[in-house]
């Protein structure tokens, strides 16, 4: 790691702060949130090789996406409100990534539901604290007329090019070449190279100066800060959002591969493309929609997107044709990943001031994840045990629908458009 001066600048060869090391924290915090979701997504890649072996139920699929959410959100809470006490973020972010990547190991030894669900819950709480500390540490460093772009890309390019992308391929494929248990033993390496990646090559941020006034108003009661926070439209509406887009994004995941496999009647090397499909897409989006929103607005992306998204639920119901015209439906319609960094972080980021974003940012993700992680994929599969395997693309079609009517109730916080109409940003 690069010695600093007293000042806190490196005087290696990045100057912190500069264009070169924001490209640097960006790049590297995007890899490292893609190989979270390599470990992820790689359950739900291979739930066509599990299932049969450990006899799992639809309902047992949604309750194993929904384990990890659970935890995952729990920690999104309390990991973020400590890294914003300790001021130590990229020592946590390193524990998490170290974490996360042995609990994978886990996985590929499980041999009942119940082994299984528990090897999830371990890695959800391993795998929650690195988003909202990674975009503490972006809405920090980064300049903010860049900060939409900045935390998209951190946030959706390396997660959809490894987790959304690559996992279904890469791991269908050694799935089918030796078995579904070497397959995650596989995705737990690279995330013990990204831990020293950040370790040698990230600066400390530094912790936010908080004000007498900030100090004085701050309740030091975690749950009355939540409180507090929600009372804030901007706040509570990125989370009702934000709910109902994750539970759109978990439900799809888990049981889309099986729709496609058992329903549509695709081999699993094609489905494992089909849904690669919404990686590339959702990596793409990553920064166009991220960057769209820098000049046009949060608010506008925020309310049609998720009204566009009802093509792939839609597209899988009612598509005959080939695999490639159905992966195009699904690309159009994934274009509402885009729109996740914005509610999870730029919105709560440029709602709040600084001294706050890791705990508003664990509160918007963490909320997103206890309510529409868990109980998404829970009720989507107990809807299809009961009516059958497309009830869950009902389910998604509605989700995608209540998203957009009440995100039509934001503020707009984007500092060019304010900018454009003579406005001045305020904190909360």
């Amino acid at each position: 790691m690069a010695s600093t001066t007293a000042a806190g600048q490196p005087t290696g060869n990045w100057m912190k702060n500069s264009p070169a090391y924001q490209t640097l924290l960006v790049f590297l915090l995007a890899l490292n949130f893609g190989i979270v979701f390599f470990d992820r997504q790689a359950l739900n890649a291979l739930m066509p090789f599990v299932e049969p072996e450990l006899q799992l139920s639809q309902t047992q699929i949604g309750l194993l996406a929904s384990g990890l959410s659970f935890s995952w959100a729990i920690a999104a809470f309390f990991v973020g409100r400590l890294s914003d006490s300790l001021g130590k973020r990229k020592l946590l972010l390193v524990i998490a990534t170290i974490a996360f990547s042995l609990c994978s190991f886990l996985s590929g030894i499980a041999t009942s539901f119940v082994f299984l669900f528990a090897a999830r819950l371990l890695m959800g709480a391993a795998e929650g604290g690195v988003m909202p500390i990674s975009h503490a540490m972006v809405a920090s460093e980064v300049d903010p007329k860049r900060r939409g772009l900045a935390q998209g890309v951190a946030q959706n390019l390396g997660s959809n090019l490894l987790g959304s992308f690559l996992a279904p391929v890469v791991l269908v494929a050694f799935a089918t070449a030796f078995s579904w248990r070497e397959a995650f033993y596989l995705a737990a390496v690279p995330g013990l190279l990204s831990a020293a990646l950040i370790w040698f090559m990230l600066e400390e941020p530094e912790k936010p100066a908080e004000t007498a006034e900030e100090e004085k108003a701050g309740s030091g009661n975690y749950f009355a800060d939540v409180a507090a926070a929600l009372q804030v439209r901007n706040m509570w509406i990125c989370v009702v959002v934000g709910v109902l887009m994750v539970a759109h994004f978990v439900t799809t995941w888990a049981f889309m591969p099986l729709y496609l496999t058992e329903v549509k009647g695709y081999d699993p090397s094609t489905m494992s493309w089909i849904m690669g499909s919404l990686g590339i897409a959702a990596a793409i989006y990553s920064f166009t929609i991220a960057g769209l929103s820098d000049v046009i607005g949060r608010k506008p992306v925020m309310v049609w997107l998720p009204l566009l998204a009802v093509l792939g639920p839609l597209g899988a119901m009612y598509y005959e044709g080939g695999a490639f015209g159905l992966a195009a439906i699904f690309f159009v319609g994934w274009a509402v990943n885009g729109v996740f960094p914005i509610f999870m972080a730029t919105i709560p980021s440029e709602t709040f001031k600084p001294v706050h974003h890791a705990t508003v940012l664990g509160l918007a993700m963490g909320s997103c994840e206890v309510l529409g992680g868990v109980f998404g994929p829970i009720i989507g599969g107990a809807l299809n045990d009961t009516f059958g395997m497309d009830s869950f693309l009902w389910l998604l079609i509605g989700l995608s629908i209540v998203s957009g009517f009440v995100a039509m109730g934001l503020k707009e916080t984007a500092p060019a458009v304010l900018a454009r109409k003579g406005l001045v940003a305020e904190t909360v």
